[in-house]
């Protein structure tokens, strides 16, 4: 038997689980999301409660071919041939199995945490340290309550070292998954203020830390970061680093800019000694610095470390979804390629509807500690599982098991050239793509093959991010309580298909657009939520009720003109949302016209309400306070009349992003998230408190000038410097939503982490900043608005709101979306 296989009645002994066991299967696999279902038979689900009670999806894994579920202790689910553990706490049980594998193998750990960087530091660990090891570690950055245990269930008799880093938000979760790491060498990266808000103070925050390394026989860390911790310190023993104090193991005494890499020099045991590092920003020369001292510490020779990490690579721990050639998406996982970190990648890619075709382009997988023949039908079953329509093997390995690998079509090449001579041939047409492949086979060439030329502005749209936001308005609702999320005006710039997905992904209730054709483009990229229209017009009925959208009733005139249609095209039942008017004064029916609306509804067969709204004027503000609550009252004197009416319950829904919060009171059946789920939120006290901006809008340097006092600058001899200095030209203008509003030093941009101005009035598809005194150069980014300088800063700049720099965007601009 493998090493990670168990039978559920030894589960149910390691658990010390209650319930009956009516079949005996052996358990591989753990599961805890009932979307991302693989080797279903040999699964066990655990239905964990956190944002969503993974008790409600139970049937759905069930449905997928799960036959083994742990559940809370009382859960009365039965279902045939399916084995139910009973546990007092399930995320509990989830952690107890996954310490027990650990506890079976006698290997070396490390056990990485910190601020920043863990992720980074890990892969690098791990790029640094397999030419000699069979190493298991976290996929992506599986670091959390539910991600670490996951993780380690990998371990198998083949592993000789483990990597696994440890994320914490609060107290008291570090000694659970130092019980599961059990880490023997611990590394602690650098100490910020991330997740600062979930402890007292940075010193909480440090301790809680530490926690991971109290049976840990050597921890590697920065001298000076522990400095006030000295006497908390568990590890038995310590080696340190430092650009500062001599004192340290390592001790960084010169850094030298060489040829775009940091040239390092430092003391260790009394010798003078170098490291060359491949890059230049200052976090991941901190991140490579951590890694040359683990090395030494565990004992690699000065000049193997400086060898290797020459010759590291930058890490990319983002899934990146671009626009295509002929019609398809492209999904970039080009420095990247084994087991754990492919299923991710297939799951992000069975979220994609917008093309029924789905392809893989995948390269050998190296250092899995797996048998080829083991692994390569591991790879194929994946394949199978997730439904790939199309797959495309690259290397050696892959090319010798083809047999294994049974899709409707498939291609096979020896390495990257071999596929991309036969490209043309390969027909790549409205499909979705994932390319994933290891660092050496250098896939970003089929990318670059393979994706859209654009304009180098580029719109980034972390799609994490927008999770965040999403479960973060979930956690303010009352139970029961459904989402509406509006992705109206190209979801307000951020992308239409792209952020449907992975809301209906993520079980959201509701969408609602502005006008019919959004639904309809929504609907033929394979949308199948409810879909709620705002404007609908008479004209268009036909394409409303053909791809099963619901409109918005707020005028009689709208009401005949509808009834009209349905009964010439005997249309029956149809459902419809009612727009009321309580203060807006924009559309809907007013409280005077609510008895005539309840006379037309009264046996009305033509039409079902589905639900009735309103739309709060201005929830943010508290000066409105007043007229809020006045709204609130007439919307409850509306749907209460029609409801009576109607003789059956609808939903009903008033507030918008603002009042999900501030008004707790009027969620009714369902709210509609709409700014907030972009990280704005306007009436928050503490502006975007525990939400996360999603995009990021950034361009490039065209050209750099030097520009003598007086000499003016771009059209209208608008603008000039003071005295002498420099000017760049940036590939962004008012074509692309940077609005003529921001010229003349109006606007600020980043460059090289500094803020500068606009100078001189905003062209078409340019404009320039002034870049005196900082080292700026051709090619160089420029970022408009990020997590930095953020979308409200630029909106304060114009006097304007931030619906307006979002929704400016042009389509022109290219928008590219990232996911971990």
């Amino acid at each position: 038997m493998l090493s990670n296989q168990y039978t559920i009645t030894e589960i149910q002994q390691i658990l010390n689980a209650d319930g009956d066991i009516v079949k005996d299967y052996t358990i591989s696999t753990l599961l805890t999301d009932s979307r991302r279902i693989s080797s279903a038979t040999a699964g066990l689900f655990f239905a964990l409660s956190g944002r969503r009670n993974g008790h409600e999806f139970i049937a759905e894994a069930y449905a997928a071919g799960v036959r083994n579920f742990v559940v809370r202790q009382g859960s009365d689910i039965k279902a045939p041939e399916a084995n139910f553990l009973m546990v007092a706490d399930v995320l509990s049980a989830l952690q107890n199995l996954a310490a027990y594998h650990r506890n079976r193998f006698n290997l070396e750990v490390i056990g990485i945490t910190g601020s920043n960087g863990k992720t980074i530091v890990k892969e690098w660990l791990y790029q640094l340290i397999s030419p000699d090891k069979n190493i298991v570690r976290n996929p992506k950055s599986y670091n959390s309550q539910i991600g670490v245990p996951l993780s380690v269930w990998q371990i198998n008799e083949k592993n000789d070292l483990g990597i696994f880093e440890a994320g914490i938000s609060t107290v008291d979760e570090m000694d659970k998954l130092e019980a599961i790491i059990k880490p023997t060498i611990g590394v602690l990266t650098h100490i910020g203020p991330a997740h600062d808000e979930g402890f007292e103070d940075r010193s909480q925050k440090v301790t809680e830390k530490l926690k991971l390394f109290k049976n840990c026989r050597l921890l590697i860390h920065n001298f000076e970061q522990l400095l006030d911790y000295e006497y908390n310190i568990p590890a038995e023993s310590c080696f340190t680093w430092s650009t500062t104090f001599k004192q340290a193991d390592l001790y960084v005494f010169s850094g030298t800019v060489i040829s775009k890499n940091q040239y390092l020099r430092a003391m260790y045991k009394g010798q003078e000694i170098e490291c060359l590092i491949p890059f230049l920003d200052e976090a991941s020369v901190e991140n490579a610095t951590v890694c040359w001292a683990t090395m030494l510490a565990m004992g690699y020779a000065p000049a193997d470390a400086d060898d290797r990490i020459e010759r590291l690579s930058a890490v990319s721990m983002r899934l990146e979804l671009k626009t295509g050639i002929n019609d398809c998406s492209v999904i970039d996982d080009s420095y990247n390629s084994d087991l754990q970190s492919l299923e991710i990648a297939l799951n992000f890619l069975t979220q994609q509807n917008q093309h029924r075709k789905k392809t893989v382009i995948l390269s050998d997988i190296y250092q899995s500690g797996l048998q080829a023949d083991v692994l390569y039908k591991q790879v194929a079953d994946l394949i199978k599982i997730k439904q790939v329509d199309k797959f495309i093997g690259v290397g050696q390995a892959l090319l010798g098991h083809q047999e294994y690998f049974d899709t409707a079509e498939k291609h096979f090449y020896p390495d990257t050239a071999g596929m991309l001579q036969h490209l043309r041939a390969l027909n790549f047409k409205d499909e979705t793509i994932l390319i994933k492949g290891s660092r050496s086979f250098e896939f970003e060439r089929i990318s670059r093959a393979l994706v859209q030329k654009a304009h180098e502005t580029i719109l980034e749209i972390n799609l994490n991010a927008l999770l965040n936001n999403l479960n973060f308005y979930r956690s303010k609702l009352k139970p029961g309580v459904k989402v509406m999320a509006m992705v109206k005006a190209f979801s307000y710039g951020s992308g239409t298909f792209e952020v449907a997905n992975i809301l209906q992904y993520n079980k959201v209730d509701y969408l609602a657009v502005a006008y019919i054709d959004e639904g309809v483009a929504l609907r033929n990229t394979g949308i199948s939520l409810p879909i709620m229209i705002l404007n609908p017009e008479a004209s268009a009925f036909d394409k409303l009720t053909e791809f099963n959208l619901e409109p918005v009733i707020y005028s009689f005139g709208l009401f005949d003109d509808y009834i009209k249609y349905a009964r010439e095209k005997n249309v029956l039942n149809y459902p419809i949302h009612l727009k009321i008017d309580t203060g807006m004064h924009r559309l809907g029916f007013e409280n005077a016209d609510i008895e005539t609306l309840c006379d037309m509804l009264e046996e009305n067969r033509y039409v079902r309400v589905e639900s009735i709204f309103s739309h709060l004027v201005a929830s943010e503000d508290k000066k409105h306070d007043e007229f809020t609550k006045t709204q609130i009252k007439k919307f409850e004197s509306a749907f209460k009349l029609i409801e009576s009416t109607l003789g059956y319950k609808v939903i009903k829904h008033l507030s918008n992003t603002s009042g999900i919060i501030r008004w707790p009171g009027a969620q009714y059946d369902m709210v509609r998230l709409g700014i907030g789920l972009y990280g704005i939120d306007m009436g928050m006290e503490t502006p975007d408190t525990g939400l996360q901006p999603i995009a990021s809008l950034k361009t490039s340097i065209a050209q750099v000038k030097k520009v003598k006092a007086g000499e003016t600058i771009s059209y209208s001899r608008s603008g000039s410097l003071p005295k002498d200095g420099k000017i760049a030209t940036v590939r962004i203008g008012y074509a692309d939503g940077y609005l003529r509003a921001f010229g003349n030093g109006v606007g600020k941009m980043l460059v090289n982490g500094q803020l500068v101005p606009t100078v001189g009035n905003i062209t078409m598809d340019m404009c320039m900043i002034d870049v005196t005194g900082i080292d700026a150069r051709e090619g160089d980014e420029v970022i408009i608005f990020n997590e930095d300088q953020r979308i409200n800063e630029l909106a304060t700049q114009i006097g304007t709101i931030p619906y307006e720099i979002l929704t400016n965007v042009s389509q022109r601009v290219k928008r590219v979306y990232f996911y971990e």
